[in-house]
């Protein structure tokens, strides 16, 4: 089992399981409710798949590996410019008092979400939010896309990952790729790669960053 990582969910369901269909149709309702409470703009959620389509053979990751790309992140941010060591053997990323600090911090969109379920919105928002239990919105927390495209552009060069103006390359795709298992960053880089493509799209189709 591991994390999926994907956008279009809504659309795809409405094709194919109503039943779905039905429970994301709330989701989305308590989704705009939370916006509006924050004084935010609603979402209207796309019913048909975008012209961007994610270019990552990886449709997700194990749910460990989320945790190696928080750590990555977090060491970026508390240490600019110094370069990232790989977590050591036997040491869990998750106990790091570093991903600790800035979690607690509540302003990472990267951090501050569920690692197993939940939204990300096409919308930018400074803040994390909380809804009520009440709204019954999976993971607790939703996030916005833009900031989880920023901060995944922040951490690309402690990963190693080329970007030009923000931008990623065919040619640097197929290097992750043919890296795997072989670099010492590898979970990050495979996790960083999946992210980062479903909030491209995210931002461009304007649809839901759904984990699952």
């Amino acid at each position: 089992m591991g994390l999926a990582v994907a956008t279009h969910v809504f659309a795809d369901a409405l094709n194919d399981d109503g039943e779905y269909a039905d429970e994301l149709r709330e989701h989305l309702r308590a989704i705009n409710e939370l916006l509006a409470a924050e004084g935010l703009p609603p979402h209207d959620e796309a019913t048909a798949r975008g012209p961007v389509t994610a270019r990552n053979q990886l449709g997700g990751v194990p749910y460990s590996f989320v945790h190696y790309l928080r750590r990555a992140y977090a060491h970026a941010r508390e240490q600019p410019g110094q370069a990232l060591t790989p977590v050591a053997a036997g040491e869990d990323p998750t106990d790091d008092p570093v991903v600790d600090r800035l979690t607690y911090m509540f302003e990472s969109h990267l951090l501050c979400h569920s690692d197993c379920e939940g939204y990300y919105v096409p919308i930018d928002f400074d803040e994390v939010l909380y809804p009520d239990e009440a709204l019954g919105i999976p993971g607790g927390m939703v996030g916005s896309s833009a900031v989880l495209l920023r901060e995944l552009v922040y951490v690309a060069p402690y990963l190693g990952i080329t970007l030009t103006e923000g931008e990623l390359s065919d040619a640097e795709i197929a290097a992750i790729h043919a890296g795997d298992d072989e670099h010492p960053l590898y979970r990050e880089r495979e996790t960083w790669l999946v992210l980062f493509e479903e909030a491209r799209v995210s931002m461009a189709n304007k649809t839901l960053i759904t984990f699952c």
